[in-house]
């Protein structure tokens, strides 16, 4: 009698790329639970026996590191783009036991000596650049992790990142839930009126999906979602005042009330940050998270921001202005009394008049096939770098995934990528960005190469028609293939310095805009555009317009983040939790010098900024 073998966890595997078809939510808790059981051995035996070398200490550290990287990084990966009831449950089951043991990696004193040890050793000096700056990120990355810490304090502070994890889950969880759990189905084709016809095929696909089999782009019914391919175009065009300002109303209270409330995490998010920076001396989180970044100080980048504030208020007040009296020119029934709601659909009359030209016009020349094409071929230009399809070489996490091969002009393979370009607001988060697979590294006598996620949300397929992007769905996507770039062209071989491991925050976005601004180069664009149907180039009028158009309404998109990012400052710097002023206070304060179109009582869109409240990166304007 035999017995087949159990198949082992796949996440238990550790290296190589993540078996996504392999893997259930059901697997996550007793992977992680027999992984961290043993990678709190290894940490403790090099405790014990650890060198003040970098063979001795920074290598077996980077190995457990990695090792846990790999696996959680994959239940964090599919958190984003996968995202389950029974997912969620397996997350917050383990996480907490993550956190403990990244507290104990981080507070390690035996290594934290080590570690100064070596950078005050005669041989430091031997060290190469990417060497030393792993050893003075480690250093202060401890520092920063309460390694000074003794007693109760450190006990208080642990507790505090215990806390602090769990709140940027529910945090995620709770915009994910809102901005699903609203939608509006249109059954009047006057409540559709001067909606494209790209947007009316993806409402009435939209429908199809949620039961309604019978939907048509011409018949309806339509479904508009708040997710971002669906609720932008409908603020553009709907000629449905009243409907614009429901659509309105709900995206900026999301996560704002009921089951979904976001407003006492984040309450409870600054009140513990704030408490997390006097533990480690600072007199504010926004000093700690300084600590790590280019900027040197608080005033520095409000200086910066109040640099920036003054041109970009007067000319996004000369903006408003302008579109008032456009309004007003065209008999609309609001006359120059233009809301929030009115800003976008008057915005884009706006430009269709001065530039002649809409994203409908420009849609049907910028396919995403032929906008990778033309990608990857503007990157062999200045790069020298081949891009391939590598499709099912790498298992995938959704049909839509695609994986492609990176290789230099010798032909050697250089890195890997997997894109998810579409929405799919069931159970992925909003927004476009970049996260590392596998980072590269010398493994041997061998150099690990790197592989890159690239993510976006743009529009999906409908009816039959390939992914037709608007021109800021195509920046959007040059922009993340920058960051996948900066991880996949690293020449490191040390895992801590390679791609953006160990770069400050304020300077990742450099990569990603250098790439985006590639998108209005003649012979990038002419190379990607093409009618998807006849093959026709896009028209030379076309392109000119596009250039002519290029900063329209830029005061107003300048404005609108140096008041997110003002806000970052006053709530992680001044405010008080608990105190007489309130989060909405702040946001009225802010407002006042910062938004030409104060914002409405109900508006919470700082429960939706995922990046700069809940993961605490203190952006200035990049990232945002």
């Amino acid at each position: 009698m035999t017995h087949s073998a159990i198949a082992p966890n796949p996440l238990s595997i550790g290296q190589g790329l993540p078996p996504f078809d392999q893997i259930v939510p059901a697997q996550v808790e007793p992977a992680m639970t027999q992984l961290l059981s043993e990678l709190e051995a290894s940490l403790s035996q090099l405790e014990a026996t650890v060198q003040p070398t970098w063979e001795g200490l920074v290598e077996p550290l980077q190995a457990i590191d990695e090792r846990l990287r790999w696996s959680w990084g994959i239940v964090g990966h599919l958190m984003g783009v996968k995202n389950s009831p029974e997912l969620r449950e397996a997350y917050e089951s383990v996480q907490p036991r993550v956190v403990e043991f990244y507290n104990r990696f981080s507070q390690s004193r035996p290594l934290y000596d080590a570690f100064k040890t070596i950078r005050n050793a005669e041989t430091w000096s031997t060290l190469a650049e990417a060497q030393q700056r792993i050893v003075d990120s480690a250093i202060r990355s401890a520092e920063l992790s309460g390694v000074g810490l003794d007693g109760s304090p450190k006990e208080r502070f642990n507790a505090i990142q215990l806390e602090l994890a769990n709140l940027a889950t529910q945090f995620s969880n709770h915009v994910l839930d809102a901005t699903k759990a609203f939608s509006l189905i249109l059954k009047d084709k006057d409540e559709v009126k001067g909606l494209p016809a790209s947007l009316l095929g993806f409402a009435a696909q939209s429908a199809r999906a949620e039961g309604e089999t019978e939907a048509t782009p011409e018949s309806g019914p339509w479904r508009i979602t708040l997710d971002f391919p669906s609720f932008g175009p409908f603020m553009q065009h709907s000629q449905r005042r009243d409907l614009r300002e429901q659509l309105y109303r709900a995206f900026i209270s999301r996560a704002a009330s009921g089951e979904h409330d976001n407003s006492q995490i984040i309450e409870q998010i600054l009140k513990l940050r704030q408490e997390e920076a006097e533990l480690l001396g600072y007199k504010t989180f926004a000093e700690v998270s300084l600590a790590s970044k280019m900027a040197p100080n608080v005033t520095a980048v409000e200086a910066l921001l109040e640099e920036l504030r003054q041109p970009s208020y007067k000319a996004a007040q000369q903006e408003l202005e302008e579109l008032k009296a456009f309004a007003v020119s065209k008999h609309a029934p609001e006359g120059s009394d233009l809301k929030h709601w009115d800003v976008s659909f008057w915005s884009e009359r706006l430009r269709e008049e001065k530039y002649d030209l809409t994203d409908e016009q420009l849609r049907p020349y910028f396919p995403l096939p032929q906008v990778l094409d033309g990608l990857f071929g503007l990157v062999k230009r200045i790069f020298g770098i081949t891009v391939t399809p590598a499709d099912g070489q790498a298992p995938i996490w959704h049909e839509d995934v695609r994986y492609f091969q990176i290789a230099n002009a010798q032909g050697d393979v250089m890195a890997h990528f997997y894109l998810d370009p579409y929405s799919r607001p069931a159970d992925k988060r909003g927004g476009a960005w970049m996260d590392d697979c596998i980072g590269r590294a010398r493994v041997g006598q061998a150099i690990r190469t790197p592989v890159a996620y690239l993510v976006c949300n743009q529009t999906p397929p409908v009816d039959k028609k390939p992914s037709l992007m608007t021109f800021r769905e195509v920046e959007t996507l040059f922009h993340e293939f920058g960051h996948g770039l900066h991880h996949m062209l690293t020449r490191v071989d040390y895992a801590g310095a390679a791609g953006i491991n160990n770069v400050e925050w304020d300077a990742v976005e450099l990569p990603s805009q250098f790439m985006e601004n590639w998108c209005y180069d003649r012979t990038t664009l002419f190379g990607m555009a093409r009618h998807y149907e006849t093959g026709e180039a896009l028209p030379e009028e076309y392109y000119q317009r596009l250039l002519a158009a290029r900063t329209y309404m830029n005061g107003s998109a300048t404005l609108r983040q140096v008041y997110f990012s003002t806000m970052d400052i006053e709530l992680h710097h001044r405010y008080q939790p608990g105190g007489s002023e309130t989060i909405r206070d702040v946001r009225d304060r802010v407002a006042q010098n910062t938004t030409v179109l104060k914002p409405l009582p109900e508006d919470a869109f700082f429960m939706c900024l995922r990046t700069y409240l809940c993961r605490g990166l203190f952006c200035g304007l990049l990232q945002l």
